[in-house]
C-alpha cells in the first residue's frame, strides 16, 4: 500500500524537544498496545549506547548526534497516541524520572543541578509557565492505557513520586527504574566533572524521528509497514491494532480482547497460534489448497479485509481458544454445551505426541464447523480416529512433513463441507500389506512417532478406562542399563538387540518409573502393582503395565519381548486397517 506523504509530518527532535513539546497535551500508550516488555538487558544496552555516544563522539564535538530511532504518533482526542515506539519512550522517561529524583533530593544544589532540574521537569510534567516549577505531579506527559499491562498504576506512581528503592515489586517498571537509578548514581560518583555533560548530551543530542500521522488508519499502516521490516512485534500485535481500528465499539473490543488473551493464556498457546488455527478455518471455507503463506501476509491481503468481513472474529477466536484450553488441560467442557468424552480425549492425547502440528489445523476446522452440532462427540470420535490413523501410518511408512501438508489441506476442505468420515483420498492411504507394514512398525521404534504409538497401544487395551498421566515415561521392562542379575536366560549381546523393541516398552507414570529403575523383573512387578514393601508406590493406572505385572513368571527375557512385540504390531495394524479400510 502506497503511503500519501501529505498525511505525514516527519520532524527531527532531540529527547528534550520531543518530550517537552506536548505541554498541555500528553503522550498516550493506547489500550490496543501490548504491555511494557523491555527487560533489564535491553535497558543495559540503551544505557551503554548513550554512554558510548558521549565518550566516543560528543566529547570531541558537541554538535554530534545519536539517532535513537523512529516513533509513530497519531493525534487523538485523548492525546498523541504512540502507535509505534512505546518501549523506547517509556524507558527514556523512566531514566529521566530517576535522574530528576536524584537531583531534586540533592543538597546543596549547584547551578548545574538547577539547570538540569529545569530541563528535565517539562519532559515529564506540565510546568508553571511563569515559575518553570511543577505545580501538579499528576499532570504527567506519558500515560499508559495498555489493556494487557497490569502494572500501569505502578508506572504512574513512579512518574508521580519517583522510585521506591526498597520496593520488592518485580515488575519491569520498578526493576528498570532501579537499574537506571544505580547507573546514574555510579556514573556521577566516578565521573563528577562529566556527569552533567552526559545528561545534557542525552537530552539535547540524542535524536528521535517522530512520524505524526494525519489519521488513525494511516498510523496503523505505518505501524504495520515498520513492523513488517523486522521489528519485534508479534503478528497478533499487528492484528490487534487493525481490528481495534475497524471496531465500532472500542470499549467492547477492549473487553473482548482481554477475554481472548485470558483464554489463550489458560490454553497454554499464543495469540498467534489461535490466529493460525482460524486461518485454516478461513482457508477451508474458501476452498484454498495452496501452499500455506505467512500468518501476517495471509491476514494483511487486501488491507486486512478479512477483519472487516468477519464481524464476529473475536468471538470465533475465543471459541477456538476455549476448545484448545479443554484439550491442553484435559478438561471435558469446551463450551457451547459440548463436553468431550474419554474416547475422543484419548485420541487427542495420542495426537499431542505427533511429530508436527498440522493435526491442530484440521482439528480446529472440525470444531469450528461442528461446534453447534448436538452429535458433536459422535462425529468427533470418527474424525479423530481417521485423522490419527492417517497421520500415524504416514509417519510409520517414512513420509516427510511435505507429504502430509497437501492431504491435510484437502482434508480441511472436506471436513468443512461435512465429509469428516471419509477424509483423505485413496492415493493418500496405505495399501496395508500386512507383512511390509508390520515391518515398518518395527523399524519405527526409534523415531519420533514411537512414543505416540506406545501410548496408542496402551489406550487400545480394552481394560484401559482412564487417562494415562501426561507426565509419563517410557518404561523398558527389560532394563537398558546392564546388570548381570537382569539377564537370566540370555547373554548381554542377545538381550541388547531387543531392548528397544516395542515389545519391551510401555507407558508408565513418572514416579513409578523412577522407583522401578533397573530392578529385576520380579521386583518390578511388585512396584507396578504398588506391592513392593521397600518402595511405597501407588498401583499403576496403565493396564498394559498391569497385564505385564500379572504374568506368573519372575523373568522377562528375549522370548517374552518377541511375543509381546508381535502382539503390539498386530493390534496397531488391525486398528489402522479397521479405520482406514472400511
Amino acid at each position: 500500500m502506497a503511503i500519501e506523504l501529505t498525511q505525514l509530518v516527519v520532524t527531527k527532535k532531540n529527547i528534550y524537544n520531543l518530550l517537552s513539546s506536548v505541554k498541555d497535551d500528553k503522550f498516550i500508550i493506547p489500550d490496543y498496545q501490548r504491555q511494557y516488555s523491555w527487560d533489564k538487558e535491553k535497558c543495559e544496552v540503551l544505557w551503554g549506547d548513550l554512554v558510548d555516544f558521549y565518550k566516543n563522539s560528543y566529547i570531541y564535538n558537541e554538535k554530534n548526534e545519536y539517532f535513537l530511532g523512529t516513533i509513530v504518533l497519531c493525534s487523538r482526542k485523548s492525546g498523541l497516541e504512540i502507535i509505534d515506539g512505546q518501549q523506547r519512550i517509556t524507558s527514556l522517561t523512566l531514566l529521566l524520572r530517576v535522574l530528576y529524583q536524584q537531583l531534586i533530593k540533592k543538597t546543596p544544589k549547584t547551578p548545574e543541578d538547577e539547570h538540569l532540574i529545569n530541563k528535565i521537569a517539562p519532559c515529564i510534567w506540565n510546568v508553571n509557565k511563569t515559575t518553570g516549577k511543577v505545580d501538579n505531579i499528576k499532570k504527567i506527559h506519558l500515560e499508559s492505557k495498555a489493556l494487557t499491562d497490569e502494572y500501569n498504576d505502578i508506572f504512574k506512581n513512579i512518574l508521580y513520586h519517583g522510585i521506591d528503592l526498597n520496593s520488592n515489586s518485580n515488575d519491569l517498571y520498578t526493576e528498570n527504574s532501579k537499574f537506571f537509578y544505580n547507573q546514574l548514581k555510579e556514573y556521577a560518583g566516578n565521573n563528577a566533572t562529566s556527569f552533567y555533560k552526559l545528561c545534557i548530551a542525552i537530552l539535547e543530542n540524542c535524536i528521535i524521528l517522530p512520524v505524526e500521522c494525519g489519521s488513525f488508519d494511516m498510523g496503523l499502516t505505518i505501524f504495520s509497514k515498520l513492523n513488517d521490516r523486522g521489528m519485534s512485534l508479534s503478528d497478533s500485535d499487528i492484528f490487534k491494532a487493525q481490528i481495534y481500528g475497524m471496531h465500532n465499539n472500542r470499549n467492547k473490543f477492549i473487553k473482548d480482547w482481554k477475554n481472548l488473551s485470558e483464554e489463550v493464556e489458560d490454553a497454554n498457546i499464543s495469540l498467534d497460534d489461535v490466529f493460525r488455527y482460524y486461518m485454516h478455518v478461513i482457508r477451508a471455507e474458501n476452498n484454498i489448497v495452496d501452499k500455506e503463506i505467512g500468518l501476517r501476509k495471509f491476514y494483511s491481503e487486501k488491507s486486512y479485509s478479512i477483519f472487516k468481513e468477519r464481524k464476529n472474529i473475536i468471538n470465533d477466536l475465543i471459541s477456538l481458544a476455549k476448545f484448545w484450553k479443554a484439550i491442553n488441560n484435559f478438561s471435558f467442557d469446551i463450551g457451547n454445551n459440548i463436553k468431550l468424552n474419554y474416547e475422543s480425549m484419548k485420541y487427542l492425547h495420542c495426537l499431542k505426541y505427533y511429530s508436527n502440528e498440522y493435526w491442530k489445523a484440521i482439528t480446529s476446522v472440525f470444531y469450528y464447523k461442528n461446534r453447534n452440532d448436538k452429535e458433536f462427540n459422535k462425529k468427533f470420535i470418527i474424525f479423530l480416529k481417521r485423522l490419527l490413523s492417517f497421520l500415524f501410518v504416514r509417519s510409520i511408512e517414512g513420509y516427510t512433513v511435505n507429504n502430509i501438508k497437501d492431504p491435510i489441506y484437502r482434508a480441511c476442505i472436506s471436513v468443512y463441507k461435512g465429509n469428516y468420515d471419509s477424509i483423505f483420498k485413496e492415493e493418500d492411504l496405505s495399501e496395508f500389506n500386512s507383512k511390509s507394514f508390520k515391518e515398518a512398525i518395527d523399524n519405527s521404534n526409534n523415531t519420533k512417532i514411537s512414543k505416540a504409538l506406545i501410548l496408542l497401544k496402551a489406550y487400545l487395551n480394552k481394560s484401559q478406562k482412564c487417562f494415562i498421566d501426561d507426565n509419563f515415561n517410557i518404561e523398558h521392562i527389560f532394563p537398558k542399563k546392564w546388570q548381570n542379575k537382569n539377564y537370566k536366560g540370555c547373554d548381554r549381546e542377545s538381550a541388547e538387540e531387543y531392548l528397544n523393541k516395542y515389545g519391551n516398552k510401555a507407558p508408565l507414570e513418572y514416579k513409578i518409573n523412577i522407583v522401578a529403575g533397573n530392578e529385576y523383573f520380579g521386583e518390578k512387578k511388585k512396584i507396578y502393582l504398588g506391592k513392593n514393601t521397600n518402595h511405597k508406590t501407588e498401583k499403576s493406572k496403565v493396564m498394559d503395565i498391569i497385564d505385564i505385572a500379572n504374568l506368573p513368571q519372575n523373568d522377562w527375557n528375549k522370548n517374552d519381548i518377541i511375543k509381546r512385540n508381535n502382539e503390539f504390531k498386530d493390534i496397531i495394524y488391525r486398528f489402522f486397517k479397521s479405520v482406514l479400510i472400511s
